[in-house]
């Protein structure tokens, strides 16, 4: 996270390439520049009951763009599949809590091939299992939509796991970025602020605007003018 001169960290925003033209990855990258980070949302018809992106697509969107690439893997057997990411160049690469029983050894795996690590929680997965080994991580994302689909509408019930994140990191217990996933748009995001998020993944309300890149900026002053932690 950027930290302005004098002032606290930044909002960050993801937008989402699974609201955007498959046909045009490069481009609707393009279209986003200024973003933090590029989400790739990976998804292998077993873990959720839907088939996107894989590898392939995300080595060719690395090729095209200097966003960093925020890979989060909707899979089964992490273990085997997340290490390959991190080697192909992506930022952050990011697994669920409930796709495996060695997490921490994922995490490891990850950051060993050289991105960071991200810990994924579902809607109805309490955070709190979790929160001893979150010191192997470097991003915790709270999924404020089930996994699966983009365009659901937002969750509001999952905020108390992000407050929870939030004391404990403003106490120092912990050093994690805290993300969410899941139905960001201009009213929910500065929902989202208020209870203590750090970084925005936003599709629909990115890619469906005429101006993507202006609606990054929007969401990002949104955040900033919510949230009690970040600033522009």
């Amino acid at each position: 996270m950027r930290d302005a001169p004098g002032h606290g960290p930044t909002p960050l925003i993801a937008p989402s390439i699974l609201a955007a033209d498959f046909a045009r990855l490069g481009d609707e990258a393009e279209a986003v520049r200024g973003a933090d980070w590029l989400h790739v949302d990976v998804m292998d018809n077993h873990f959720v009951p839907n088939l996107t992106m894989g590898l392939p697509v995300v080595e060719a969107l690395l090729k095209v763009t200097d966003i960093p690439m925020d890979c989060h893997l909707m899979i089964d057997a992490p273990e085997r599949w997340a290490p390959p990411y991190a080697e192909a160049g992506a930022y952050n690469v990011t697994f669920h809590a409930e796709a495996t029983d060695r997490p921490v050894e994922v995490a490891r795996d990850i950051r060993a091939a050289g991105a960071k690590a991200g810990l994924a929680i579902k809607p109805g997965t309490p955070v709190e299992p979790y929160l001893e080994i979150l010191r192997d991580f470097d991003t915790v994302l709270i999924m404020s939509v089930e996994p699966g689909f983009g365009g659901q509408k937002f969750i509001p019930e999952v905020l108390p796991k992000v407050g929870t994140l939030r004391r404990l990191v403003d106490s120092g217990e912990l050093t994690i970025v805290v993300e969410i996933d899941g139905g960001i748009n201009d009213d929910t995001i500065e929902q989202a602020a208020v209870a203590g998020v750090d970084c925005f993944v936003a599709g629909s309300a990115v890619y469906s605007a005429e101006d993507p890149a202006a609606a990054v900026a929007a969401l990002r002053r949104r955040a900033a003018d919510a949230s009690k932690h970040l600033t522009l």
